[in-house]
C-alpha cells in the first residue's frame, strides 16, 4: 500500500525526550490534572499522520500503540476528518432516542453485516467500550432471566464499577475502589505459554470450574476477548473457544465476544473471533471503529437484542451524528484500501522481524500475535518467571528513543505492540531495532 502523509513516515529526534516544551507541559499537568489519570510517556503530542506522532518539540515518534488500538487506519486520516467536519457543520446532536438520524442507522446496518453470523442482527450504539460491555450484560440478563456473569482470567473489560469487577487483576484498576457488584465470576482460560494445555483440555478445565463453583444454569453471559489485549496478547489454543461456545449453547448462556481492542480489522479479520471459527451471540465494538471519535456498539442476534423494552438501553451521546459519520468513513476506508489485508501484511512483517526473539534473547519467553497485535512476554533468563522490571526498562528505552510501545499482562511483563495497520515495513524494522537494543542489554549475563 502506498499513501501520501502530511508527516514524513520516519523517526526523527530533534531534542532529548521528553523535550523542553513537554517538560513545561508536564509541570502544568501535575498542577492541574488528577494523578489517577496516569501516563505511559510524558511526551506531549501536537499532530500526527499515519504511524508517526509529532510532539510539541518537533520530534517524530513511531507509534506502536495506536492510542491502545484506536488509530487502526492511521492518525488523522483526512477523509475521516472531512466526514466529521461536514457532519459537525450540518447536525451535531439531537439524541437518537428523541429525534433520530440516518448515520446511526447506517452504522448499525454496517455492523450487522460485518459481525460474524448469517442470522438477523440488531445493534445499539453507545460511547465507550465499557459502556458497550455494561449494556451487553444488561441485555443478556434481560434475555435469559439469569444474573451471573462469567469472564476469563486475565480479562480486561473496562473501568466502570461493573466492568472493572469483570477485569481480572486488582492493581491498578480495582485497588481501593470497592465494594463491587455481585454475581461476577472469573474463570480459568487457555494460556498456552503458561498452562501447556490443548484448547480442549483448557476448555474442560474452564467448564469444570463453572460446574463446580457457579452452576451453568445460573449464568446469563460468558464474556471472552478472543485475543486478550491488556491481559498480555493471550491467544487461546485452537479449539478452546469452539468448545466454550458449544457449552454456552448447550446451557442457554449468551456467548459474548468483547472485540473492543482486537476488532475492526486489527488482527487481519473484521473481528478476532473469526480466527477461532466461532460465531458469538453478541459482539461489543469500540476503539478502532471511528478513528478517534467516541463510539461503541453492541451487535447481536435480533431476538436477544430486542428482549429489552424500549428505553431500557441507550444514552444521551451514544451514536452521536459526528461520531457515526466518522465511523462510516473509517469502515469505507478499511474496505476500499483493503486494510484487513494490510493487517495481514503487518503480521507477516512482524513474524519475519521478531519471530526469532525467543531464541535470540534469553529475556524473551514467547512472541505471539495476529495481524497488527503482538505480545512479547518477558521472563527471567532460563526460567518462565515473569519479569516486570524488564518491561519497564524496555519501555523506558523505547520512549527515550522515539518509539511508543505499550505494557500489558497480569504480571506487567508483556510488551504490547499495536501499530496502525498502515505502518510501513521500514518503520517496523526501525522500531524493532530500538526494542532489540533494550532486549540485548537485558539479556547480558
Amino acid at each position: 500500500m502506498t499513501a501520501t502523509y502530511s508527516v514524513p513516515q520516519q523517526r526523527k529526534l530533534v531534542t532529548e525526550l521528553p523535550g523542553p516544551q513537554s517538560v513545561a507541559l508536564q509541570a502544568r499537568r501535575v498542577a492541574s490534572v488528577a494523578r489517577g489519570a496516569g501516563t505511559l510517556a510524558n511526551i506531549y503530542m501536537d499532530h500526527a499522520a499515519g504511524a508517526i506522532l509529532v510532539d510539541v518539540d518537533g520530534n517524530q515518534i513511531i507509534d506502536l500503540g495506536s492510542g491502545i488500538g484506536v488509530n487502526t487506519i492511521g492518525h488523522a486520516h483526512p477523509e475521516v476528518a472531512a466526514a466529521a467536519s461536514a457532519q459537525a457543520g450540518k447536525l451535531m446532536h439531537t439524541l437518537f432516542t428523541v429525534t433520530p438520524y440516518e448515520t446511526y442507522v447506517k452504522v448499525a446496518e454496517k455492523l450487522n453485516a460485518i459481525t460474524p453470523g448469517d442470522f438477523e442482527k440488531h445493534t445499539i450504539l453507545v460511547n465507550t467500550g465499557a459502556e458497550a460491555v455494561e449494556n451487553a450484560v444488561k441485555i443478556a440478563r434481560k434475555f435469559t432471566g439469569r444474573r451471573a456473569i462469567v469472564a476469563l482470567d486475565h480479562a480486561f473489560h473496562g473501568r466502570t464499577n461493573l466492568t472493572m469487577t469483570m477485569t481480572y487483576r486488582p492493581w491498578p484498576e480495582r485497588a481501593g475502589m470497592g465494594p463491587f457488584p455481585g454475581e461476577i465470576y472469573s474463570v480459568p482460560t487457555s494460556y498456552p505459554y503458561r498452562d501447556g494445555l490443548t484448547g480442549l483440555e483448557a476448555a474442560e478445565k474452564t467448564i469444570d470450574y463453572i460446574t463446580t463453583h457457579i452452576g451453568a444454569t445460573e449464568i446469563a453471559a460468558f464474556f471472552v476477548e478472543p485475543i486478550q489485549g491488556d491481559g498480555g496478547i493471550v491467544i487461546p489454543a485452537p479449539g478452546y473457544f469452539e468448545r466454550i461456545s458449544e457449552f454456552c449453547t448447550e446451557n442457554g448462556i449468551v456467548f459474548v465476544a468483547d472485540e473492543i481492542q482486537a476488532g475492526i480489522a486489527r488482527t487481519g479479520a473484521w473481528y478476532s473471533i473469526e480466527h477461532h471459527g466461532v460465531v458469538p451471540d453478541l459482539v461489543t465494538t469500540a476503539k478502532g471503529i471511528a478513528g478517534g471519535f467516541p463510539l461503541a456498539a453492541v451487535t447481536g442476534r435480533a431476538d436477544i437484542m430486542d428482549s429489552v423494552q424500549p428505553g431500557g438501553i441507550g444514552g444521551t451521546f451514544g451514536g452521536n451524528p459526528v461520531s457515526t459519520a466518522a465511523a462510516l468513513a473509517v469502515l469505507e476506508i478499511i474496505e476500499r484500501d483493503n486494510l484487513i489485508g494490510e493487517a495481514q501484511r503487518v503480521e507477516a512483517a512482524m513474524w519475519a522481524r521478531i519471530g526469532d526473539w525467543a531464541e535470540k534473547f534469553p529475556v524473551v519467553g514467547e512472541v505471539r500475535g495476529k495481524g497488527a497485535m503482538f505480545g512479547v512476554e518477558l521472563v527471567h533468563p532460563g526460567t518462565t518467571a515473569q519479569y516486570p522490571e524488564a518491561l519497564t526498562a524496555v519501555i523506558a528505552h523505547a520512549v527515550a528513543n522515539g518509539v511508543i510501545v505499550l505494557d500489558s499482562g497480569s504480571w506487567d511483563s508483556v510488551l504490547r505492540i499495536m501499530p496502525p495497520v498502515v505502518i510501513s515495513n521500514e518503520l517496523i524494522d526501525d522500531a524493532m531495532s530500538v526494542l532489540e537494543e533494550a532486549l540485548a542489554l537485558l539479556s547480558k549475563p
